[in-house]
């Protein structure tokens, strides 16, 4: 068990303000107050940290597209992400913002540190530059000696730009991810940052920008702005008191290292392999524990604005209710593998398990105390071997979550709570306190049997709280229970005998009508779908042929559909965008010359059809490790080419 003196210290990665934040995003913040406040119920110092990520290119251009200032433009999502953080009842003790001033200053104190030692150096990007496509290619990039993206000339050029010295910690990070398994959970992403990025050599990182204004200055060369992902991921300690040249606060020093960052799997290699080596150069202690989350998908599909279907937590809990969304989404979601939200599958589990289950059994339990003994709940000793059994299941509970939450498997520790619901449910199938109501001379043993489902309840209820606080809190006042620390959870029998309950029941949560639900859904989506044109008839283009190649030919080429798991601009060029494609259990990196026609955050959860098999190569200095097909019309326009009906990743095109 934890003590008053044992501190924990969680964070979420800190959300891009880009724009309003899905369920998705939604899920991590709900998933690490749970964890947060079963910390704070086992007794530890816990601080739970949040925020918003605020500075870049992307950001620049949205406010660009608004006609806004970014500061204007991040001032408004960040407040609509807090608000949602706050209907969702989650528990953070600070949100940081890296447009607070005590963090920028840190940022450009921390950049000078590294640069003063030698782990930042100024260098150059160098090659032949494509003007156009502001990108830099080496030799064997190009095609036919012109730029692969556009087929113009290019120049030998080079542009000023301060890189960090990656390869210098490399070993030492290795050794570090070895020593402590626990490091990265879970191992399959462990397994993905060696085996693809830190066995096969680091490349030095560019940690400046040129090209755009809205970021961190480095404040001894102006021209330049702070990479973003070296501003982001030191919220973790600015948000705490890390102070870069002087004494840090009590807070850092109590709270330091970090127990758990909790991030998506698609951020996994910046916090893996680039935080702590920064850390390492800033002789900082390396966090415990970094947890990869699997991702919330929707059920009938990618999630898309011109569908309307974008799923939001406030939209959900205005059908469900705040504690019934947090239920949902904490406990459809598996360890390791994505999980699936439906509107379906929302109403099945309202219904059933919350509904049915758990407020059916408070309320039956507080209608029988009222009808047979005026509320009155009282122990009378009369104990039968049905009992037993029951107390068992109950006591063993506190431990088996404790066991489940250490390991951080929060679906299964609200599945072990929940067993003592129905554990109860079936108490009073077994009991059949309505026939023991009839005989005058086992009023003694209907009142324990009543005494035994509260204290039962009591039990289950207080675990509860972690993960939907609210009801948790409903069913102890109607219960008029004391609160009980953790500790006391392996004990039955504390409720105080004699307690009178509520006179009528609340109820915790009505049942819902799946078709009424799905009409409102239906209007809602319609509401908010993008408007479409009708297009005429488009004549076809013919395109010059190439030479026939035979069928071995054809059947050396391995297509596969990948589904897009993150995806961001390639620095310096205007063509490119470089995403991490999964493909069965693989995730390849490839760059493809579509910026033009897609931004990075709306291919996301893209399926699309991969080349896989293509040697690799780098363009722009990145390297490409496939094709990612596309069709290309008269004019030179591309569209990215998916399967018509939905196909797992890594399923084969044939």
């Amino acid at each position: 068990m934890g003590n008053s003196k044992e501190k924990y210290y969680i964070t979420t990665a800190i959300t891009y303000t880009s724009g309003k934040p899905h369920i998705g995003n939604t899920y991590e913040i709900i998933l690490a107050d749970s964890i947060a406040r079963f910390k704070r119920q086992q007794g530890y110092d816990v601080f739970f940290q949040t925020g918003t990520d605020e500075h870049g290119q992307k950001i620049e251009l949205k406010a660009e597209e608004a006609g806004v200032t970014p500061k204007e433009f991040v001032d408004g999502v960040a407040g609509e992400i807090r608000r949602i953080w706050d209907l969702m009842n989650t528990s953070y003790d600070k949100f940081i913002r890296t447009t607070d001033a005590e963090h920028e200053k840190q940022v450009q104190k921390i950049f000078k540190k590294l640069y003063d030692q030698g782990d930042i150096y100024k260098g150059y990007y160098e090659g032949l530059y494509c003007t156009p496509c502001e990108a830099f290619f080496t030799e064997s990039q190009l095609v036919d000696g012109k730029c692969p993206d556009c087929g113009r000339p290019v120049q030998p050029a080079k542009e000023e730009a301060y890189f960090f010295r990656m390869s210098k910690y490399a070993d030492r990070l290795i050794r570090h991810i070895n020593e402590h398994p626990e490091f990265i959970q879970p191992v399959s992403r462990k397994n993905e940052m060696m085996n693809n990025f830190l066995l096969p050599g680091l490349q030095d990182l560019c940690v400046s920008r040129t090209s755009f204004k809205w970021g961190i200055p480095v404040d001894f060369d102006p021209k330049h702005v702070i990479y973003v992902w070296l501003d982001a991921l030191t919220n973790y300690i600015t948000g705490i008191g890390y102070v870069c040249d002087g004494d840090c606060t009590e807070q850092f020093k109590k709270d330091w290292p970090a127990d758990l960052h909790l991030i998506g799997k698609d951020i996994i290699r910046f916090h893996t392999i680039y935080w702590p080596i920064f850390l390492m150069a800033l002789d900082l202690p390396l966090p415990k524990q970094i947890f990869g989350h699997p991702w919330l998908l929707q059920g009938d599909g990618k999630m898309s604005k011109s569908k309307g279907n974008v799923l939001y937590a406030d939209d959900l809990a205005d059908f469900f209710g705040v504690d019934a969304v947090r239920y949902f989404v904490l406990h459809e979601m598996p360890f390791e593998n994505d999980g699936v939200i439906s509107w379906e599958l929302m109403v099945e589990r309202l219904n059933s398990d919350l509904a049915n289950t758990l407020g059916n059994l408070v309320n039956r339990t507080i209608s029988m105390s009222n009808k047979y003994f005026d509320g009155i709940v009282k122990d009378a000793g009369a104990s039968e071997p049905v009992d037993e059994e029951l107390k068992s299941v109950i006591l063993e509970t506190s431990k088996k979550v404790a066991d489940k939450m250490d390991g951080l498997r929060v679906a299964d520790a609200i599945t072990e709570i929940f067993a003592i619901f129905k554990r109860c449910n079936k108490y009073i199938d077994e009991t059949e306190p309505w026939i023991l109501a009839k005989d005058e001379a086992k009023k003694d043993r209907l009142a324990t049997v009543l005494y035994n489902l509260v204290e039962g309840i009591c039990i289950g209820a207080t675990l509860l709280e972690p993960f939907m606080p609210a009801a948790s809190g409903k069913i102890l006042s109607q219960l008029n229970a004391p609160a009980r620390t953790f500790d006391d959870l392996d004990t039955f029998g504390t409720y105080p005998s004699g307690t009178k309950v509520i006179e009528k029941p609340e109820i915790l949560f009505a049942r819902l009508d799946l078709k009424e639900v799905m009409e409102k859904v239906e209007a809602m989506q319609a509401a908010n779908a993008a408007p479409q044109e009708e297009k005429p008839e488009e004549p076809g283009i013919d395109i010059e042929p190439k030479e026939e190649i035979s069928y071995d030919d054809f059947m050396k080429m391995q297509f596969q559909v990948g589904e897009i798991i993150a995806c961001e601009e390639v620095p310096k060029s205007k063509k490119l965008l470089c995403s991490q494609v999964r493909i069965g259990s693989q995730v390849k990196q490839i760059v493809s010359g579509i910026k033009a026609y897609y931004k990075p955050e709306e291919m996301v959860g893209k399926k699309v059809m991969v080349l896989v098999n293509l040697k690799p190569a780098k363009l722009a200095g990145v390297l490409s490790e496939g094709m990612i097909l596309c069709a290309e019309d008269a004019d030179g326009k591309l569209a990215i080419v998916a399967p018509e009906k939905p196909m797992p990743s890594g399923a084969k095109i044939s």
